[in-house]
């Protein structure tokens, strides 16, 4: 074959300040499309096989090698693929996928680099010239009579191919780096970069250190597994077998029935590095109307400090596409950790034009039914291991819940809310527990211990409440307010329930209402303090300080959208009532002595007492509340 010459086959001067610039955003993803391509090389090649096409030798070992030489600054990369002709070289590699790139070029050329483009018109080869100033093709086409090919381009549209002298089926493309990219030559920075991208590609992939010592390499080899006595003359090297960086045969292809607990969680500690115990997982296995596999796993949450956040992986055909597409996973799922496998994905396209494609969004519609179709299984058939996951997965649900309307839809009867004592209840029978007394009215906690006192006046007079302690439960509630006409969520510290007061008339506590009034606003310096004074069965509440429940959202919702500076009065009253008890001792003897030189301690610590029961005191608050408790023990000693 004579060597030839020309010019790429493209309408433009150049393609690839193009291609560095635009055709993909991160530059290690060299790495995945050569090694892809090398896979789908071979994936071919066993097809001819089964086809009758080719016949493939017996000792064939199909694998890809990775070599990097870090003296040479080059990245060589091998498979024993289908090879090509000279024919196919011009036709795949100098053509640039035909008329295609002038549709590229035109549609991407004053586009920001924020959109990742993946495989589009079949450029992936292109992105070697991200990082390499030069990169050569050596191959050799499985089709008997076959020549080999020697390609190379300095990364201008010129090009020189001729025969070349490779002997063996396949391709070998090496790159020689530029000088922004040497890093890729590093032993340790390609493995980095092919665990990331590679390792559950379907053929068997090894990295080789060409600058390593011997003693370097027998540290990373295995002596292969032989079934049969060999004996090695003292001459002869010992056979070891690199060991490949990737699983061939993920998990997510195996069918469920075939799987083992042992084996999700091993899969779940060596993707996601988690060394806690996920608390249940979902294996998706889909062939019709499109084919799609993966596992999601509900991770556990240590405590309340746990960010919400976790990694679905997207793969095409076993090759990882992006973390956390949410064009493809439910925006709530990505809460979770898993992966999914989607072959049919269609990805000659920019992924901002995934949010428009229908068939994406049947993709995400399916997985979405496949979690609410677990957890509401789970409810009616495994109800006890439910409620013992409830606390760790209830931030999952309740966010799928506000933010896909189908998802809360199936969801709506298998929400459940612990209860005072522990017992878990749905929506409808919370409703039913307090129907007598409070009718459409679900009292609630957010802090058990902040809010001990009214918790125990609740148990008291039998009065039920839920736990709702997680940042996610007041969007929540809002949002179960408007889905269930008429059903009102009430914090226990909003309101004193009339069942917690004696029967009297206003006109008995007009009177010493005004006077405690009066006697406590001087005292705490505090005008705009409102106070209410009633009579309690519990003689022993002296103080109380209840908060309207609205004033309260409105607080809350402020302090979520970073609004903790503004002063909350500007949007109304705060909502905080000082509640005293005229049965209490303490506050009977502030009635009957209001000019007592303790009336001043006395009514300030009541109102720290009562501040405590609903939240942290401030620094100064607590400074004073302190001073103020070793007075009153001197005072206890000296009488």
């Amino acid at each position: 074959m004579s060597t030839q010459k020309g010019s790429l086959s493209i309408n433009s001067e150049n393609i690839f300040p193009i291609i560095k610039k635009w055709l993909y955003s991160d530059h290690d993803i060299f790495y995945r499309e050569l090694v892809s391509n090398g896979c789908d090389a071979i994936t071919k090649l066993k097809k001819l096989d089964i086809m009758g096409e080719y016949s493939i030798p017996e000792d064939t070992e199909f694998k890809i090698e990775v070599r990097v030489n870090q003296e040479l600054k080059t990245i060589t990369i091998t498979d024993n693929g289908i090879g090509m002709t000279a024919d196919e070289v011009n036709e795949y590699i100098n053509q640039i996928a035909f008329s295609g790139a002038a549709a590229f070029l035109e549609q991407y050329k004053d586009k920001t680099n924020e959109d990742q483009i993946i495989g589009h018109f079949g450029l992936g080869f292109y992105s070697a010239f991200m990082v390499a100033d030069k990169v050569t093709i050596d191959t050799l086409s499985y089709k008997e009579g076959s020549k080999p090919v020697h390609w190379e381009c300095d990364g201008g549209t010129e090009f020189e191919m001729g025969e070349g002298e490779k002997t063996t089926v396949g391709t070998e493309i090496v790159l020689y780096l530029n000088e922004d990219s040497y890093e890729f030559s590093n032993e340790y920075r390609a493995r980095e970069v092919l665990t990331k991208y590679c390792s559950f590609m379907p053929v068997d992939i090894f990295l080789i250190n060409e600058n390593a010592k011997p003693e370097e390499k027998d540290s990373a080899v295995e002596a292969t597994d032989s079934t049969e006595d060999s004996v090695e003359s003292p001459e002869e090297e010992k056979e070891v077998k690199p060991v490949p960086i990737n699983e061939k045969n993920p998990l997510w292809n195996k069918h469920p029935n075939d799987c083992t607990d042992d084996e999700y969680k091993d899969f779940y500690r060596k993707v996601f590095h988690d060394y806690k115990e996920p608390l249940f997982w979902i294996h998706l296995n889909m062939d019709y109307p499109f084919n799609l596999k993966g596992i999601l796993y509900f991770p556990k949450l240590n405590n309340e400090y746990d960010t919400l956040e976790g990694t679905i992986k997207l793969y095409n055909n076993q090759v990882f596409i992006a973390d956390n597409i949410k064009e493809v996973i439910p925006e709530f799922l990505l809460l979770l950790k898993g992966v999914i496998d989607c072959p049919d994905l269609p990805l000659n396209v920019s992924r901002s034009a995934l949010q428009n494609d229908g068939f994406v969004k049947k993709i995400s519609d399916y997985i979405t039914k496949k979690v609410a179709d677990k957890l509401s299984g789970m409810f009616k058939t495994d109800k006890e291991n439910y409620e013992k996951y409830w606390d760790d997965i209830n931030p999952f649900i309740k966010f799928g819940c506000l933010k896909d309307e189908k998802f809360a839809e199936k969801m709506n009867d298998f929400i459940i809310f612990k209860d005072l004592s522990g017992k878990y209840l749905t929506l409808s029978e919370c409703l039913e527990e307090n129907k007598e007394r409070h009718e459409n009215t679900i009292f609630y906690v957010t802090n058990e211990t902040e809010q001990s006192q009214y918790i125990n006046m609740f148990k008291e007079e039998n009065i039920n409440a839920v736990i709702l302690n997680h940042n996610i439960d007041a969007p929540f509630i809002t949002h179960l307010e408007q889905k269930n006409e008429g059903v009102k969520f009430v914090r226990i510290d909003a309101d004193l329930s009339s069942v917690f007061k004696e029967e009297v008339s206003e006109d008995e506590l007009k009177d010493i209402s005004e006077k405690l009034t009066d006697l406590f606003k001087k005292e705490l310096k505090n005008d705009k303090l409102e106070i209410k004074v009633d009579k309690l069965k519990n003689e022993h509440i002296s103080s109380m300080i209840t908060v309207n429940e609205e004033s309260r959202r409105m607080q809350d919702m402020m302090k979520a959208y970073g609004m903790t500076g503004m002063d909350p009065s500007m949007f109304g009253p705060t909502g905080e009532t000082l509640i005293l008890n005229a049965n209490n001792t303490l506050v009977k003897y502030l009635l009957e002595h209001p000019d007592s030189d303790k009336a001043d301690i006395l009514c300030n610590q009541l109102y720290d007492l009562a501040l405590i029961s609903l939240r942290p005191l401030s620094p100064e608050q607590m400074t004073g509340f302190i001073a103020r408790s070793n007075e009153i023990l001197q005072l206890l000693v000296q009488e």
